[in-house]
């Protein structure tokens, strides 16, 4: 990173960004250019996890190719300049890759679909069983992640 300054580098750092974060860029090898879709998600331990229909280009990709990149941005707004040079933004932001797996036993799913409920608000969730089997979950491993913030 040219502005070190700018760099989250500590595990807790980069972790806080992920717990507060609400969405997530997802970027999935496709041809002719990356795929890049938005995301809701849960965090724990290194793990963001998703749901999804159990059909459609995003999964038809990733059980193609299980790499894929991930962005998460918290915006905190546009910092006015005097000069338009001198504009900017208030951000803390990860990106990252890792390696996309299925989850398929229901109990790890509900596990799953608490976090990412979780992300969003407070409380106990409950989901019907029936809802649970016919969702798609999974996590990405991330294997790499950096961070920034700027004018936080």
């Amino acid at each position: 990173m040219r502005r070190r300054e700018k760099a989250v580098t500590d595990i807790a750092g980069l972790e806080q960004i992920l717990w507060h974060g609400k969405v997530c860029q997802l970027a999935i090898a496709d041809v002719p250019a990356p795929y890049i879709v938005s995301l809701s998600y849960g965090y724990r331990g290194g793990v963001l996890y998703f749901h999804s229909a159990a059909e459609g280009h995003k999964i038809d990709l990733l059980r193609c190719n299980p790499l894929v990149g991930f962005s998460v941005v918290i915006d905190l707004g546009i910092v006015e300049g005097e000069e338009a040079c001198n504009w900017g933004a208030r951000f803390r932001s990860v990106v990252g890759h890792g390696r996309i797996e299925f989850i398929g036993d229901l109990e790890s799913k509900r596990t799953a679909l608490k976090l990412l409920m979780m992300q969003y608000g407070e409380g106990e969730f409950e989901f019907p069983q029936q809802a649970i089997a016919g969702t798609t979950v999974f996590k990405l491993v991330i294997a790499e992640m950096t961070g920034k913030q700027s004018r936080v």
